[in-house]
């Protein structure tokens, strides 16, 4: 029985092409800037997204914690959304290591930071207040696509308001792709953009932040005070570089197999699903099930999902059109 995991799109495991290219790549110390493979990947990232220059990290969490260390000192602080991953999701690194003081507000309900709501909490320039110093936005945000208009408002917001602006863009190619743009469009709008290669790119490890080559700079000496100086780590780097030249377009797949998935959930009665939140590969859905017993009824099935009182799917490369049908009617088989 094959398994279907749609617990995230961290999941998804290196191609046979992936692999191949991995076991070529040619290697040294990156730590000495002497890893070829480490070398191309950077240069590759910063071309896409747009930017000077970039540097490969272990994770997501570590090149938004790099980010964070770059544009803020000991006692400043950054605005964020309550449900974003650098606020809510990474181990409150930033306050840990970087004694930096988040400010989250609440999203709203297309992912966006309202902000008029956000210059309420910009602090004044006052020995009481922490210095607020950046601003956070996530693209895409639970699955949803920030408008490019709003960038734009964000970028002018950032600029009057003397404010860094960073972007957590683990899945900026999946937004990129539903707006039918470069990412570059995307992209222009921040100073620093952290970008996952082992979401839907399919990269088996590994993320890129990417901004100026003085920020990049500052970031590789944080990235090696966390301990992030991988040596011949052009093995990895070489899956993000194939992750970059061949599975951008194909996400538009994993859109697809979102939408029909929820649509064919959104028949089942006990099933509710916003279908205008359906941007990409990430579907939130309504349940009226015990969580437990449906997990352990879908796993029995083949069939992965996380146990939490909202229903997540997420779909990626390694889900299939067939794969699609086959949840769903799983999910009938136990409603009905």
């Amino acid at each position: 029985m094959k398994q279907i995991d749609l617990r995230s799109d961290t999941v998804t495991k290196p191609s046979a092409d992936m692999m191949e290219a991995m076991m070529k790549a040619e290697v040294g110390d990156d730590v000495y800037g002497e890893d070829p493979t480490v070398n191309e990947l950077e240069a590759l990232a910063a071309k896409r997204l747009g930017t000077q220059s970039s540097i490969f990290c272990t994770s997501g969490t570590q090149s938004n914690l790099l980010a964070l260390l770059v544009h803020c000192e000991r006692g400043d602080e950054y605005i964020v959304g309550q449900h974003a991953h650098t606020y809510r999701y990474e181990g409150g690194g930033a306050a840990v290591l970087g004694s930096i003081q988040p400010q989250p507000l609440d999203f709203e309900k297309d992912g966006t930071l309202n902000l008029e709501k956000v210059s309420q909490f910009i602090k004044p320039d006052n020995f009481h207040y922490a210095n607020t110093k950046l601003l956070c936005l996530e693209n895409t945000q639970a699955g949803k696509v920030l408008p490019l208009d709003y960038l734009k408002k964000a970028n002018k917001f950032a600029i009057d308001n003397r404010l860094m602006l960073h972007l957590d863009g683990a899945r900026i190619f999946n937004a990129a792709v539903k707006l039918k743009v470069d990412a570059k469009e995307i992209t222009k709008y921040f100073d620093t953009i952290s970008c996952c290669l082992s979401k839907g790119l399919g990269a088996p490890v590994g993320s890129v932040l990417c901004g100026s080559r003085n920020q990049i700079k500052k970031a590789r000496r944080w990235r090696k005070v966390l301990g992030g100086g991988m040596r011949q780590a052009g093995i990895l780097a070489a899956a993000g570089i194939f992750a970059l030249l061949n599975n951008i377009q194909r996400l538009e797949e994993d859109h697809e197999n979102a939408l029909t998935l929820a649509k064919g959930l959104s028949k089942i009665d006990n099933i509710h699903i916003n279908m205008e939140t359906v941007q990409t590969n990430i579907l939130f859905a309504d349940i009226k099930a015990d969580m437990d017993v449906l997990c352990d009824f879908l796993k029995e099935k083949g069939i992965l999902i996380d146990k939490s009182n909202d229903l997540r799917l997420v779909t990626h490369l390694d889900i299939s059109t067939e794969d699609i049908e086959v949840t769903i009617q799983a999910f009938k088989a136990f409603f009905y």
